[in-house]
């Protein structure tokens, strides 16, 4: 089961979150990152909710299959559709979930999973419930506790 730090955290919510040091800091530990991304006016800025961090599209190749982009924009998805086809990407607000890039289920928290769900913010779900939903064997979870969960890989 791969392991994905939400927004670049390691051990919990942090403020620095997206932040291109965050996102380093969890790839050199091995995590894949979920990544929050705006396209503007043909630039490119990590973010939750807007666009924070000015980054260059060098860095989205640097970060390549180890980045999950969340497009938080019509113009991320754009981008991603013309210069990312081949990366993890995907676009969704409150869904239950939402297919990413590479057809992998990108799954609310506490939502039916199946092997090819990717578990998001488990730390938000009642353990007895997790360790079933863990018993199916996802794809993948997405978390800002990655250090903890590796742990219990």
């Amino acid at each position: 089961m791969k392991i994905i730090a939400h927004r670049g955290n390691t051990s919990g919510p942090s403020q620095y979150e997206n932040s291109p040091e965050s996102i380093n800091f969890a790839l050199s530990l091995g995590f894949d990152v979920e990544i929050d991304v705006w396209s503007i006016n043909e630039s490119v800025y990590f973010g939750h909710d807007g666009p924070e961090y000015l980054v260059d599209k060098i860095a989205i190749l640097d970060i390549g299959h180890d980045g999950w982009f969340h497009c938080k924009n019509l113009e991320a998805i754009d981008m991603f559709i013309e210069t990312f086809p081949n990366l993890n990407y995907f676009w969704h607000q409150n869904d239950d979930f939402t297919l990413t890039s590479d057809g992998l289920i990108w799954t609310y928290p506490g939502k039916k999973i199946g092997s090819n769900s990717i578990i998001v913010l488990p730390e938000k779900i009642d353990e007895d419930i997790l360790d079933e939903m863990l018993a199916n064997k996802p794809y993948a979870i997405c978390t800002d506790w990655p250090i903890k969960y590796e742990r219990r890989r």
